[in-house]
Formats: C-alpha cells, sequence, structure tokens
C-alpha cells in the first residue's frame, strides 16, 4: 500500500485529503508546518509521495522542498493559490513533480496522484535495471558508480564512459579511434596515446580487484575487445 503525507496546516483540508486517499486505497499521514513534514520524510523512509501546501508554518513549502531534495527524490505534488506560471516553474526546477492550484477538486488531486506515482514507478524500474555487467565487474549506469565482486572500482570519468560503452557492446571491437571519437567527442589523431595510457589504467584497476580475471583483450592492429 502506497504511503502519502499530506502537509497542510489547514487542518480540515489536510483532513479531507487524507479521507478521500485513504478511501482509494492509500495510507495517509499528516504534517501541519513544515519542520514535521520534512522529518517525517526523513524518518519514515516508505512515504511515496509528498503533497505539499506551499504557505506552511515554521518552514515553507518551498524550503521543505529544497530541504527533502537534499535526501530523498520521492515525488511531490505541490498545491498552492498562486497560480501564476512563473511561480509553478521555479518550484518544477526545485525538484516538484507537479502543481495544483487552490481550490482543487479531490478527483483530480488523486488522478494527479496516480499519475506521478506511475511515472516514478517506471522510472524506479528502470533505474533499477540501468546496470551493466561482465563477470564480477558492475556499472550503475545511474548512479555513475561501480564495483568489482562488491568492492567499489574508482574510476575518472572518462574510464567510466570506456567501460560502459564496452559493456553496452560486448561482441564489437573498438578502435583506438572509435573510442576516441566516442568518449572524448573530438577527431582522432592517429599518433595519440590517451585511448592506450587510460585502457591501462582500467585494467591496472581491474587486476588489483579481481587478479583472477582478464576483461579487456587487446587485439594487436585492430583495437580493444571485452572478454566475456
Amino acid at each position: 500500500m502506497k504511503k502519502i503525507l499530506t502537509a497542510e496546516d489547514d487542518r480540515e483540508i489536510n483532513r479531507l485529503i487524507c479521507e478521500y486517499l485513504s478511501s482509494q486505497g492509500f495510507e495517509t499521514l499528516s504534517a501541519l508546518n513544515g519542520l514535521d513534514a520534512v522529518r517525517m520524510v526523513r524518518e519514515q523512509e516508505d512515504i511515496s509521495l509528498l503533497i505539499l501546501d506551499l504557505m506552511l508554518p515554521f518552514q515553507s513549502g518551498d524550503m521543505v522542498l529544497t530541504k527533502i531534495r537534499e535526501f530523498t527524490d520521492i515525488p511531490v505534488i505541490v498545491v498552492s493559490a498562486k497560480s501564476d506560471t512563473r511561480s509553478k516553474i521555479d518550484l518544477i526546477r526545485m525538484g516538484a513533480d507537479d502543481y495544483l492550484t487552490k481550490p482543487f477538486d479531490l478527483d483530480e488531486l488523486l488522478v494527479r496522484v496516480e499519475a506521478v506515482l506511475r511515472r516514478y514507478d517506471a522510472k524506479s524500474v528502470h533505474d533499477e535495471v540501468n546496470l551493466l555487467t561482465c563477470k564480477n565487474l558492475t556499472l550503475d549506469i545511474t548512479a555513475g558508480t561501480a564495483s568489482v565482486s562488491g568492492s567499489a572500482l574508482s574510476l575518472t570519468s572518462k574510464e567510466f564512459s570506456i567501460l560502459e560503452l564496452m559493456l553496452q557492446n560486448p561482441r564489437k571491437l573498438w578502435s583506438k579511434a572509435n573510442l576516441f571519437e566516442s568518449v572524448w567527442g573530438e577527431s582522432y589523431i592517429s599518433d595519440d596515446k590517451t585511448v592506450k595510457v587510460h585502457m591501462s589504467n582500467i585494467r591496472q584497476k581491474l587486476k588489483k580487484l579481481d587478479p583472477d580475471n582478464e576483461y579487456i583483450e587487446t587485439v594487436w592492429g585492430m583495437g580493444y575487445r571485452l572478454i566475456t
């Protein structure tokens, strides 16, 4: 069951929203000020969505949004009496997922909630499978991290990009020119040693964490290929 937190200082509006969402199969929580909203989102990791009023005591809604975006990406629907386009744009840029102008119909709120949750769930599924693996090597494309046998593999951005390309195309033979132009986005210079140096560094780092496996094969005169 999805848990939704409503941060709204008007007790009657807060109660109506919670009762309505409860009747639609959601678990609901209430916060009557901004400080409580931030605390509850931080402490209760299973909150699926925040309905956030902008005019909250102790800490305004835009401050709440800024604070929670420091530690979570849960979807946020902002509700406000402000209807101007600039306010909506600013809030979306700050990390809001949707914006609903007061007064609003509860049925419309439900539609917005369901739509935002669908988008978030779809993104989460995509992120979960956005991993590339080869033997004991794993690249998390979303997080931009790499690991070998569970141990963190420290890579430069260019090293990460090289491995990402090779793992995305495990059977492809990569020439130096292919790799250089794909990763650096510049025309390849025939005597350039940049790719060779980066490939050597990658191999050393992999060997240090996984001495029993080879990951990259040099095909002399042609380039590099992943050893799967």
